[in-house]
């Protein structure tokens, strides 16, 4: 991995990437910025684990950041842009795991295994943090604010991959993944109903188990209902309460 040297260059419409704190914070989508909000730490407090920390990239659009089989060193939270996860079988047909979206981490799946269990690649101008992991397992143990982040993340990594396993319609699926998706941008602190989705429609539909036509038919349809409007890659959400509904069979809520 390339060290960075420079400021991590910006997207060209929607730019989601963290600030750099100061001299009490994190970054303001810090993975671990719960270890430091949520218990009043503070970044003097937490220096052991800020020293851990290496910023690594930036990774150009399709830039591999770890392969399936490598061995396992570090976990990285992703500073900016947006990062896919994925396999492929034995015929070459690539399956998505995921999107990490700045403030998440990435490797967690490595951790029971020692080597990574997928594919990494960026989707966009990503930096990350890179953490290495046999050192913080090391610091958690001392300290248990650190511990019981790690186990919540590891717990909401699991929760996430649960979530479309069902047998659910292309509605479903596509409300359910956006209102997901807004929640997450939400939580680091960007906006909630303007979204800009680095991933392709056939990325999309991989991640949704719906054909690459499915989910351009399903977003045309919610966009001819006034429930989205879409430029391109652009997606405003006009009316989230209509997508909630659509999705709550998969939200369960």
């Amino acid at each position: 991995m390339r060290r960075i040297a420079t400021v991590l260059r910006p997207h060209s419409r929607l730019k989601i990437a963290s600030d750099d704190g100061d001299e009490l914070q994190f970054c303001s989508s810090c993975a671990f910025s719960a270890a430091c909000l949520g218990t009043g730490y503070d970044k003097a407090r937490l220096a052991e684990l800020h020293v851990l920390v290496e910023h690594v990239g930036p990774f150009d659009a399709g830039e591999v950041i770890f392969r399936e089989g490598e061995a396992f060193t570090s976990i990285a939270a992703v500073r900016s842009g947006t990062v896919k996860t994925f396999v492929t079988d034995a015929s070459g047909r690539e399956q998505v795991l995921g999107f990490f979206l700045p403030g998440e981490i990435i490797g967690l799946n490595a951790i029971s295994v020692g080597r990574y269990p997928c594919n990494a690649v960026a989707l966009d101008n990503v930096g990350l943090c890179r953490f290495a992991f046999p050192l913080m397992a090391t610091l958690a143990l001392r300290m248990p604010v650190l511990q019981q982040e790690l186990f919540r993340l590891l717990s909401h990594d699991i929760g996430k991959a649960a979530l479309l396993g069902g047998d659910f319609t292309a509605d479903e699926r596509m409300a359910a993944f956006l209102i997901t998706l807004s929640r997450r941008l939400a939580s680091r602190g960007f906006s909630a109903t303007r979204l800009h989705l680095a991933m392709s429609r056939t990325d999309i539909g991989n991640y949704l188990r719906l054909a690459p036509e499915t989910v351009s038919r399903v977003l045309r349809r919610l966009q001819q209902t006034n429930v989205v409007r879409i430029e391109r890659r652009e997606i405003e959400l006009l009316d989230p309460g209509q997508l909630h509904v659509m999705g709550r069979a998969i939200l369960r809520e």
